[in-house]
């Protein structure tokens, strides 16, 4: 096993690496006590030797590393992506590419929704990982050679899992279905976090625009401070202490203080004189710029037996065409296309209306049917 802890082994490896098609990547990380994911482990993987890089080695330069993450002539192969690339967005600016997550691919190809790495892996290689490691404290070291043999497993047995599903996409043409997906794990925006939005992650009870716009410029504030001072939100101020206040609005420190959770002492220091600026700057907002919840759309009288049927057919076209159900089509889409032939939702776009966006609104119109033969669901064009 080998664990990279400086910058000349680091370039070794990558230039060793560098001419590789591929290499699939993994990282440890931890964000328990931080705002920002605290990069403990990467792993990389070609086809010939993989490596575990310590970023967290005294005076390593991860340079070589984000070079090859950037190099266009070499995929990423990464699975459930998401989270890997958030960090490597945040240390090296921009998003490794060309990119290929595993996950994604595996829901084209039928491995049902959000498949696990090991699950994957147990039903692509003969292969069994140890997950007594999982849950540990990367952060720690030494690192035992238990911890780097489980890092390295997350990208050693992606090689062949990889190079299966890219065959089975190849066989099938499905490589275009990965494209909607693959866009969202590619557009830098995924991973940008704007305070002025932090409000909408809250669960609110009430819609009141006033109330709105206080929680909004407070739940900004808290977010600009926990990135300032990498804590995690509720360690800054903790959401009820944000809906306390944008219901109450105080307007001087003491009324301030009486907030749960947040006390005498915080209200008179920087915190209070900040939290009450915030406080004065939704007050002072027009009531026409107030902002506004998103409209509920209620669902149409009589509609629920509609998207039950609609549930029905994309279960039954998606196991028939071996592709998992939520990259097709979610409940909000189900509803929207019972309501609305022209719902502006992907299953009525490009390959999911081949797949079922056409078939949803032939069963809505009467134009088919759904019968049972045997112990399976089967359609009946009732056009003829």
């Amino acid at each position: 096993m080998t664990l990279i802890t400086t910058t000349e082994d680091l370039s070794a490896f990558i230039d060793r690496i560098r001419d590789a098609d591929y290499v699939t990547v993994d990282t440890e990380f931890m964000r328990e006590k931080t705002y920002w994911p605290q990069l403990c482990l990467v792993q990389v993987a070609g086809p010939d030797e993989a490596a575990a890089i310590d970023p967290l080695a005294p005076g390593i330069d991860l340079s070589p590393l984000f070079a090859l993450m950037a190099d266009p002539a070499v995929l990423k192969v990464f699975h459930a992506a998401r989270q890997d690339l958030e960090i490597f967005v945040n240390l090296m600016g921009s998003v490794p590419a060309p990119l290929f997550d595993t996950q994604v691919a595996a829901m084209v190809c039928g491995f049902g929704d959000s498949v696990g790495y090991e699950t994957l892996i147990t039903k692509l290689t003969p292969a069994r990982i140890d997950k007594s490691s999982r849950f540990t404290d990367w952060s720690h070291r030494p690192l035992t050679d238990r911890q780097l043999q489980y890092a390295l497993s997350d990208v050693t047995y992606l090689r062949p899992a990889y190079e299966k599903i890219r065959a089975k996409l190849n066989r099938t043409g499905r490589e275009a279905w990965l494209a909607d997906e693959m866009g969202i794990l590619t557009d830098p925006a995924t991973y940008r976090t704007e305070p002025e939005d932090a409000w909408k992650r809250l669960k609110v009870r009430t819609e009141k625009p006033r109330f709105l716009a206080i929680l909004k410029e407070v739940a900004a504030w808290r977010e600009r401070e926990a990135q300032r001072k990498n804590l995690p939100r509720n360690r800054v101020l903790r959401d009820e202490a944000l809906m306390e206040i944008a219901a109450h609005a105080p307007g001087n420190v003491d009324d301030l203080g009486r907030t749960r959770g947040l006390g005498t002492g915080m209200a008179q220091g920087r915190y209070g004189t900040e939290l009450l600026a915030a406080i004065k700057t939704a007050q002072a907002i027009p009531d026409s710029a107030l902002p506004r919840p998103e409209p509920r759309v209620e669902p149409a009288p009589g509609i629920a037996p509609i998207v039950e049927l609609l549930r029905v057919l994309l279960k039954m076209v998606c196991d028939d065409n071996d592709v998992a159900s939520r990259l097709v089509a979610n409940a909000a889409d189900l509803e929207a296309i019972a309501g609305d032939d022209d719902a502006d939702v992907p299953a009525l776009r490009g390959w999911r209306r081949d797949v079922f966006g056409e078939a949803a609104l032939r069963l809505k119109h009467g134009k088919l049917a759904l019968a049972i033969a045997g112990k399976k669901v089967k359609m009946v064009d009732l056009a003829k």
